[in-house]
């Protein structure tokens, strides 16, 4: 089925690094924040889409594919794969605070996912593709739950938000180098992907847009 051999959740053979000279198998460096920069970190299923998505939003530094929230240090796309870390598919992103606040980072991730679905995104099922939120701090923490909170009570959605707000702090690992731009290196894999998930369709269907 045309659909699994594309999907983000197969175990997939390296096919370039987005850096030239990489070695596609190793995690990519992570961009460190620089000053009036911060980070953010959101689990939305595949982490090419959140990726690709963030990477349009203005304001935003840098983007980089990688693995939170589970049990192994410095975890394989292979292992995370067979629901065996714990870890999610997540996206770290450096934001400029001058044209951007965590507030309005986190209503755009919101916007892009599914939060109603406990058991993945669109056409990715298992532990590795559910939603998460990685707070870096006490302030991002208040404010992913009390953001979370406030979309319940609007009754926006047609239930309430089941993604996780998890521990401050809580690690990050780089994915490998050949996950990184996924859509910009791959880009008729990844187009294919993501219209046969129906990832975009769904989005607008659960946000009205």
């Amino acid at each position: 089925m045309l659909l699994l051999l594309l999907a983000c959740s197969s175990i997939a053979a390296p096919i370039a690094p987005s850096a030239p000279g990489a070695d596609p198998e190793q995690p990519a460096p992570i961009p460190p924040a620089g000053k009036g920069q911060a980070t953010a970190v959101f689990a939305g299923g595949c982490f090419w889409c959140m990726e690709s998505d963030f990477d349009k939003l203005p304001g935003v530094v840098s983007t980089t594919s990688g693995y939170a929230g589970g049990h192994v240090k410095d975890p394989t796309y292979d292992q995370v794969g067979r629901h065996g870390t714990g870890h999610l598919e997540s996206v770290r992103v450096v934001f400029d605070t001058s044209r951007l606040t965590y507030e309005q980072v986190l209503d755009y991730y919101w916007h892009h996912v599914d939060p109603l679905d406990a058991g993945g995104q669109f056409c990715d099922r298992g532990e590795p593709y559910q939603t998460g939120v990685f707070p870096t701090d006490a302030e991002q923490e208040k404010t992913a739950v009390a953001s979370k909170a406030a979309i319940d009570a609007s009754h926006t959605l047609s239930g309430p938000i089941v993604t996780k707000i998890f521990p401050i702090g809580t690690p990050f690992y780089a994915a490998e180098n050949y996950h990184q731009n996924f859509h910009e290196t791959t880009p008729g894999r990844y187009n294919s992907y993501r219209f046969g998930c129906g990832r975009d369709a769904k989005v607008a269907l659960i946000w009205g847009l």
